[in-house]
């Protein structure tokens, strides 16, 4: 699953129908790692998964697949928690920036790129 995946606006959490994170892999393992787990199955943190930070309730993404059921959720320690806060906060700096110079670029470039007769268009 891709980070602007359109799905990933409209899937909740199914105990308390908030929003959910998504996870890469890499985020997964290494709270895994971090709270001491092997990470060898795709709930402990093998896998992308979603996360609801509210809840510390983690639910795994399987060949593509959320599993978004209540009891394919796992709860995750205090350390894993801490990591995973670390990962999401992460990952939206690092989207938040490129959205950020995107915007920046577009008004900073001098080009207008709208077609001409549109409103606020150069010719």
């Amino acid at each position: 699953m891709k980070p602007d995946d359109p799905l990933l606006r409209i899937l909740a959490c199914p105990l308390d129908k908030g929003p959910l994170h998504l996870l890469p892999a890499t985020a997964t393992a290494a709270a895994a790692a971090a709270a001491g787990k092997d990470g060898t199955a795709a709930v402990d943190g093998a896998g992308e998964a979603l996360y609801n930070p509210r809840l510390r309730r983690r639910y795994p993404i399987i060949d593509g697949i959320p599993q978004l059921l209540p009891s394919s959720g796992e709860q995750v320690s205090d350390e894993e928690h801490e990591t995973l806060l670390a990962s999401v906060s992460e990952a939206h700096m690092t989207a938040g920036n490129m959205a950020e110079e995107h915007v920046a670029e577009d008004h900073t470039s001098g080009n207008d790129t709208r077609r001409p007769g549109t409103p606020g268009a150069t010719t």
